[in-house]
């Protein structure tokens, strides 16, 4: 099937990505794409090659190879054991790929490259990987994908369960309608409900005696009527995409000091598994690859599963 949409899936061998495995089998409508399960080997720095010239090194890098022949298995086997993982999960065998490669410009550049070059729909990864250090959210790998990969949705898989349920924040920006038309176009109801969900930020709550801090009523409501209209067509474009119309929700939340916030705890109070979030809100800023409330969402919901559009 020759245009059958692919997605990059990062694996590294670790436990976490087995979880992200779990994830994506999870969801339904991704059985229909193909799936890339890709790997960069690391392998011994080619630093440490230097060390041959001298005869007393021998001995070292011997073990040094030993090391490296070692986790190269390692990660073929746990290729092998992933991608059966998601056979046995209802996927096709032709329907799942796998693709190591050495690693040649550093391993978020080579990543970088292979989303670039392979066409794909979605990239699928966690917030962090194998070497990540404790208490970290993001590690340095994700970190520098997320700052770079701005030319392909990302998926960012937590660590709640996927849930039949998508919170979706809209702010009416060119991203946040493409973040609808990205579900929309790829996945047709199935049973999910969906929830929309628009935050207008106010300084009431910051602070509450003082009124100059608030926005003026007539604003609010400006705002809420603008935007109960963008719901409206917003939700026909999901009917019509097959969602059922009572299980799409609609919710304006007024006054917060954090929309980012506010987002989280509504995908916390409403039972939500999946936040959908545009990469950058109506107040973007040319030379941020992200936006704010797009990156805080991703920080401050490090259990949810983040898509970024």
């Amino acid at each position: 099937m020759t245009d059958q949409k692919k997605i990059l899936i990062l694996i590294d061998g670790s436990e976490r990505s087995m979880q992200t495995l779990d994830y994506v089998g999870s969801l339904t409508p991704f059985k229909k794409f193909k799936l890339v399960l890709f790997h960069v080997f690391s392998g011994v720095p080619e630093c440490y090659w230097d060390m041959e010239r001298t005869p007393q090194n021998q001995h070292a890098i011997s073990q040094l190879r030993a090391w490296e022949s070692q986790r190269k298995k390692e990660i073929d086997s746990f290729a092998q054991n992933a991608r059966q993982t998601l056979i046995n999960g209802g996927f096709s065998k032709d329907s799942v790929e796998l693709k190591i490669q050495k690693r040649q410009n550093g391993v978020a550049r080579d990543i970088l490259k292979e989303a670039q070059e392979g066409n794909y729909t979605a990239v699928v990864l966690r917030r962090r990987g194998v070497g990540a250090l404790e208490g970290m959210v993001v590690g340095s790998i994700a970190n520098k994908l997320f700052s770079k990969l701005t030319f392909c949705p990302l998926i960012i898989a937590g660590r709640h369960p996927a849930r039949e349920k998508l919170l979706i924040a809209i702010d009416g920006s060119p991203s946040s309608m493409q973040a609808v038309d990205f579900v929309t176009g790829n996945f047709d109801g199935q049973n999910y409900s969906v929830g929309l969900i628009y935050v207008i930020r106010g300084f009431g709550s910051l602070v509450p005696d003082n009124p100059e801090f608030l926005m003026p009523a007539e604003n609010v409501e400006l705002a809420h009527n603008e935007m109960m209209e963008l719901f409206a067509d917003v939700k026909a474009k999901f009917i019509k995409a097959g969602f059922e119309e009572n299980k799409i929700s609609e919710r304006i939340i007024t006054g917060v000091y954090s929309r980012a916030g506010a987002i989280v705890q509504e995908a916390e109070a409403g039972g939500y598994g999946t936040i959908v979030i545009g990469r950058k809100g109506l107040s973007k800023v040319r030379e941020f690859f992200m936006g704010r409330v797009c990156n805080k969402v991703i920080h401050c919901g490090s259990q949810f599963s983040v898509w970024v559009i």
